[in-house]
């Protein structure tokens, strides 16, 4: 088996290059494409998944390119989610990374964010901020939340890093803040997770946090409101083993079932029973996601 992997490496955090790990983890070879070469494409690729990397959405792969499959990003943003669903024809099968846009897609299937495991050994040099949030500040109330922890939290991370940091941001940090829009299971979700770090997010109006088996004060803490914010991070503070341990059951939820493998794993799984395409031995052995 071979794929085709098409996105553009535009920022060194899209989806695409997290998904070109995982392929490289199971072993299965994967040539990357920008899009402004999918002209270019050889038509002997066994699939040809086409990544979300919030652009150039009009731009069509050959006619001869099959199977293929998108992996759809940015639904819950209106002006992409217009683009998006004039195109999600053109692909045998269509993934989401948002629940309800793989509901309001036909035949879409939810393949939601993971999050890469901290490296075995990682030295993080204790905790030295109390708060991180790695990103920008994003429109309201994100950015409201964001200044108020500014000035509460003199010891923070709050602003953009080098993806190649991230981990060890978080490692370093009591408490990961997060605040997803558009009831979206987001990235930063799994990152905070995945680094041992306890998460903070708002409560979503679905259960998809649930759906994958993320408890609240089990493996994540949530707020219902914005009064709730101050009041948590500071109990978390103030009871380090409490927090910590939260921090490693939920790291260990992403270890178990969250992993970008995992999502590669589930694609190809989905791939091979509605398309009829042939998995390697090694992945027709493997169990199903979460089983």
């Amino acid at each position: 088996m071979r794929l085709a992997l098409i996105f553009n490496k535009t920022r060194a955090d899209t989806t695409g290059i997290y998904v070109e790990r995982a392929c490289q983890a199971l072993g299965i070879p994967a040539d990357h494409w920008w899009l402004r070469d999918a002209s270019r494409l050889p038509l002997d690729y066994d699939l040809y998944l086409r990544i979300d990397h919030g652009d150039d959405y009009l731009t069509a792969l050959p006619d001869g390119c099959r199977p293929s499959a998108f992996y759809a990003i940015d639904t819950h943003l209106p002006h992409s989610w217009n683009k998006i669903r004039r195109i999600v024809s053109r692909f045998d099968v269509v993934f989401c990374s948002h629940r309800d846009g793989a509901l309001r897609l036909r035949d879409a299937e939810w393949l939601p964010f993971a999050g890469e495991p901290t490296p075995p050994g990682m030295r993080d040099g204790g905790k030295v901020y109390d708060v991180a949030f790695v990103g920008t500040d994003g429109g309201v109330p994100r950015k409201f939340f964001l200044q108020a922890l500014r000035e509460r939290y003199p010891r923070h991370f709050i602003g953009t890093a080098d993806p190649r940091d991230l981990i060890a941001v978080y490692r370093r940090a009591g408490v990961g803040f997060n605040y997803s829009i558009a009831n979206d299971v987001n990235m930063r979700i799994f990152e905070v997770l995945a680094a041992e770090t306890l998460l903070v997010t708002n409560a979503l109006a679905s259960d998809d946090l649930r759906r994958l088996g993320l408890e609240d004060r089990r493996h994540l803490v949530l707020y219902r409101r914005p009064s709730q914010v101050f009041d948590l991070i500071d109990h978390y503070l103030a009871h380090p083993d409490e927090r910590e341990a939260i921090a490693a059951s939920g790291a260990a939820v992403v270890r178990q079932r969250h992993t970008y493998v995992h999502r590669m794993r589930q694609l190809l799984m989905t791939v091979s029973r509605r398309l009829g395409v042939a998995l390697p031995a090694h992945l027709q052995e493997l169990t199903p996601c979460g089983s």
